[in-house]
């Protein structure tokens, strides 16, 4: 055999090993991607808390690129998401019924339809759950608060429905905490939890309402009979009444306290602790 011939030979046998062996080093490594690929789908749907710290790390990747690219027009501190966060409604897409009691309760304490119509959708929806009538959870938030999510009382009640933070903070801990009484939804649901409890306690709900105002006795400044005439005009237009729209009650959350004799403050602490 000619020497050329046998170097030919060589050579294609050497090209033949090293072709054979590229294509199982590959083939290993694809297998491997592959085992790594499932066993990562594995972990994340076992692990919802590893998937969503990488979504959110993504996105916080996803959005510094953005910025870079587009260069300073856009603000680095814009938060896209600022949209799904709105406490806001549009009131056309609620039931009629809703929507004729946002309409009303947005001309008479002044407040945009949208976010209220937002807190009508929330009561409709926690009154199904917890059996009380949606139109009473609206009416002593609008006693309460006039629907501001922010309003204080000089005791200390906070919020849409005036929830005491300090007796009740217990409630907000599966909300992240007692900061969480400044949001409208959050505050609304633990002051159904309150009410809700206070009704069970009294038997009634006239009682109920005055354990919820912090009264042991009947004499709780007119609170229960405010709440109670609001209740009632809420439910007439709720039915399609013409219910004129009269000028708001002083909020409790502004009305100044009410100094009262030593026994009294005590009583009224016990009943709060009780309910609590």
């Amino acid at each position: 055999m000619k020497a050329s011939e046998k170097l030919t030979r060589s050579l294609r046998v050497f090209a033949t090993d090293v072709a054979q062996g590229f294509f199982e080093i590959t083939h290993n490594g694809f297998a491997l991607i592959g085992l790594a690929v499932i066993f990562a789908v594995i972990t994340l749907t076992a692990r919802p808390e590893l998937r969503e710290a990488g979504e959110v790390k993504l996105i916080s990747w996803l959005q510094t690129r953005q910025v870079a690219l587009n260069g300073p027009d856009i603000e680095p501190d814009a938060e896209l998401d600022a949209i799904d966060r709105a406490t806001a409604t549009n009131p056309q897409d609620l039931p009629k019924q809703q929507a004729a009691v946002a309409y009303w309760l947005s001309k008479k304490y002044r407040v945009a339809p949208e976010p209220l119509s937002a807190l009508v959708e929330e009561a409709y929806e926690i009154g199904l759950r917890t059996k009380l009538d949606p139109t009473l959870i609206l009416a002593v938030m609008a006693v309460e608060s006039g629907f501001n999510p922010f309003a204080q009382s000089p005791m200390g009640a906070q919020g849409l429905m005036q929830v005491m933070t300090r007796v009740h903070s217990d409630k907000y801990d599966s909300f992240g905490g007692k900061l969480a009484a400044f949001d409208p939804l959050t505050n609304l649901r633990v002051g159904v939890k309150v009410l809700q409890e206070c009704i069970k306690r009294a038997g009634t709900t006239e009682g109920g309402l005055r354990y919820y105002v912090g009264s042991s006795t009947e004499d709780d400044g007119g609170y229960a009979s405010k709440v109670i005439a609001e209740h009632a005009r809420l439910k007439a237009v709720a039915s399609g009444r013409a219910v004129p729209v009269a000028t708001p009650q002083t909020v409790r959350a502004v009305v100044p306290p009410v100094k009262q004799p030593e026994a009294e403050k005590d009583n009224t602490e016990q009943v709060a602790l009780v309910i609590s």
